[in-house]
C-alpha cells in the first residue's frame, strides 16, 4: 500500500465549489455591486484554469448575481431602483407571512428567544452600534422565521434577504434604529398575544419600503454610489 505523501497539494476547487465561494463573497459584500470579475485574476486566486471560472460565472449569471456582457466580461450585478423596490415588496410578504404563522405556532420558549433578541436590538440602538444592530436585527427576524415552522418559507426568504443584505447595510441610521425597535416591540406583542392578522400587518408594514422609508433607502444608496 502506498503512503500518503506529506505536504501533498489539496485538490483544486471544482466549478461547483467556486460557485459557492463566489456566491458567499457576493452575498457578504466581499465582492460589491458593479465590481468587475476578472477571469484571469480569479484563476490565479483559486489556482485553476479559466475554464472552471467561466463555468462558475455563467452559473452565477443564471441565478441573477452576476452580469456578463459581450466584450466587457463579468461584473457583480447592480440592482436597479425598480428591482430593489420589487424585491423588498416580496420580502415584506415573506416576513408578514412568517409573523402570521409565528403568532399561531410559536412555543413559550420561542417567544422568550424572540424577546431576548428584541431587547438586544434595543441595546444596540441605544449605543448607536450600527454593525451590532444590523447583525442582531437579522437574528431577531430569523427567530420569527423559525417560529413560523415553515422550512420552505425560511429557505426562500433567506435567499432573498441575502440578495438584499449588501443594500440594507446602507440604511441603518440612529433614526431608523429607533423606529425599528419601536416597530419590533409592536410585532413582538402581537405575536405573543397570538394575533396573527395584526402580526402580519405590522411586520409587512415594517419591511415594505414603499409604505415607509423608500426615499431614505434610495438616497442612502445613491450617496454610496450603489444605484
Amino acid at each position: 500500500m502506498s503512503e500518503v505523501i506529506d505536504g501533498a497539494k489539496e485538490a483544486r476547487p471544482s466549478a461547483d465549489s467556486l460557485v459557492r465561494i463566489l456566491e458567499d463573497d457576493i452575498l457578504n459584500a466581499v465582492l460589491r455591486p458593479g465590481e468587475r470579475l476578472d477571469e484571469q485574476s480569479l484563476a490565479r486566486r483559486f489556482e485553476v484554469s479559466r475554464t472552471p471560472i467561466r463555468e462558475a460565472l455563467r452559473h452565477l449569471a443564471s441565478s441573477g448575481l452576476v452580469d456578463i456582457k459581450k466584450n466587457q466580461g463579468a461584473t457583480v450585478k447592480r440592482l436597479t431602483t425598480g428591482e430593489l423596490i420589487e424585491m423588498f415588496q416580496v420580502m415584506a410578504e415573506y416576513e408578514g407571512l412568517s409573523a402570521r404563522l409565528s403568532a399561531r405556532r410559536m412555543t413559550k420558549e420561542d417567544v422568550v428567544e424572540m424577546r431576548k433578541h428584541h431587547e438586544q436590538c434595543a441595546a444596540m440602538a441605544e449605543r448607536e452600534d450600527y454593525g451590532g444592530f444590523y447583525e442582531t436585527n437579522n437574528i431577531f427576524h430569523d427567530s420569527i422565521f423559525r417560529g413560523s415552522r415553515n422550512v420552505f418559507l425560511q429557505m426562500e426568504s433567506r435567499k432573498l434577504r441575502n440578495r438584499l443584505n449588501v443594500y440594507r447595510r446602507h440604511i441603518t441610521t440612529p433614526r431608523s434604529m429607533t423606529k425599528s425597535v419601536y416597530e419590533h416591540g409592536r410585532i413582538v406583542e402581537a405575536i405573543t398575544a397570538g394575533d396573527a392578522a395584526q402580526a402580519h400587518d405590522l411586520m409587512r408594514e415594517h419591511v415594505d419600503l414603499l409604505a415607509g422609508a423608500a426615499a431614505d433607502v434610495l438616497l442612502a444608496l445613491e450617496a454610496e454610489g450603489i444605484e
